[in-house]
């Protein structure tokens, strides 16, 4: 295997003919995806100047097999710090090193050779630590390429993250509804027939370019006043991630790919949903929902319109993405767990410093998981 080191952004895009194959099916690792996310928010310095760090894995034949879509981040704290392109605001979940399939062992271990064996000479030794969120705790790539990390002598730490939470799907809807509570059930049925049966309530798709400047801004105005209700910021006032979508939601559509839509009662946008279909799954990515109209479940309108739609078009699941909000579990998603994999070199001068941050991670989620704790008993009190 030999790995390169991608460092330009005309050197990323020339891969893009190859990436989604890569991908796996999930949106969210896709070229449209991540190759969007570093234009809009390549130039930010959070902590520091941002620099590509991709590093691509060929086989013996010089055909792309493995791609690690990374970047690097001057920071006080750690120095420089390699993360995933996707990472940050955007809320990319999970996130991956990439391969094809029956070469991710291969793929996991050439990458740690490469920042940690004989090769760092020639650029992997530029990093002082992986921070690697939004992973899977399933993911076998990533894993293997920790496991192998840590045969080097790096200090490993498993950050848990936040849950998704993902909905197995039945072939048709009265199967699912059939898995629902009788109340829920009942509820859904009763809004089927009262709203949408009726005429009064109805879902509007985006499914031509032409349509898509609206339902964005549609998206976005609902959101904002959901957020605005709540006291919380608005997402889509941020120039980049307003930027961003515009952008990535034109790939989308073009690739047939996204599923934007919204719920009219009486004509008025009451609520709009946000998702990405991949290979078998469809991820609700974002939505917002009309406060003054919460006399009508603008949010469970939206949610079974969509739902259903989902089904009827085949897909095996429905991705409620991150987040342990009561509502999903209500309409019978499991949690999936996330995990952050922070990894330092462990060699050298820093290696005291390096077994302190490790020790400062598990102290400071020991320390937040029994302020939970604490908060829960005392609401159960």
């Amino acid at each position: 295997m030999q790995v390169v080191w991608v460092t330009r952004w005309d050197e990323l895009a020339g891969l893009a003919p190859y990436w989604n194959a890569l991908a796996r099916g999930v949106p969210f690792r896709s070229w449209a995806w991540l190759g969007g996310w570093w234009r809009y928010y390549g130039h930010a310095q959070v902590n520091g100047p941002r620099r590509l760090f991709a590093l691509a894995v060929y086989d013996e034949r010089q055909e792309l097999v493995g791609l690690a879509p990374w970047y690097l981040e001057t920071t006080r704290r750690w120095g420089e710090v390699v993360r995933f392109l996707g990472s940050g605001d955007v809320c990319s979940d999970y996130l991956s090193i990439l391969s094809l399939p029956g070469h991710e062992d291969a793929v996991a271990v050439a990458l740690a050779d490469w920042l940690c064996g004989d090769a760092h000479v020639s650029g992997g030794n530029v990093w002082n630590a992986l921070l690697l969120g939004g992973v899977d705790a399933d993911d076998a790539v990533t894993r293997c390429f920790v496991a192998r990390m840590e045969e080097y002598g790096s200090l490993v730490y498993a950050q848990p993250g936040p849950n998704c939470w993902r909905i197995d799907l039945p072939a048709t809807w009265d199967d699912y509804l059939a898995g629902l509570s009788k109340s829920h059930r009942k509820q859904v049925r009763r809004l089927e027939r009262r709203l949408f049966g009726a005429g009064q309530a109805t879902l509007r798709t985006v499914d031509e370019q032409a349509d898509l400047d609206r339902g964005l801004e549609i998206l976005a105005d609902l959101h904002a006043r959901r957020r605005g209700a709540l006291g919380q910021r608005a997402l889509f006032d941020d120039a980049d991630f307003a930027g961003f979508h515009r952008e990535v939601a034109k790939q989308l559509l073009a690739d047939r790919v996204l599923r934007l839509a919204w719920v009219e009662l009486d004509g008025r946008p009451v609520a709009a949903e946000y998702q990405v279909a991949g290979s078998h799954a469809v991820y609700a990515y974002q939505s917002g929902i009309d406060p003054a109209a919460l006399n009508f479940e603008p949010g469970r309108l939206a949610m079974m319109a969509t739902l259903r739609l989902v089904i009827e078009d085949g897909f095996r699941s429905f991705d409620l993405l991150r987040g342990d909000e009561p509502y999903k579990a209500h309409w019978r998603a499991r949690p999936r767990p996330s995990v952050q994999f922070n990894i330092l070199p462990g060699r050298g001068a820093d290696w005291l410093k390096d077994r302190a941050w490790i020790a400062g991670w598990q102290m400071s989620y020991w320390l937040r998981a029994g302020w939970k704790r604490v908060a829960s008993l005392a609401q159960a009190n």
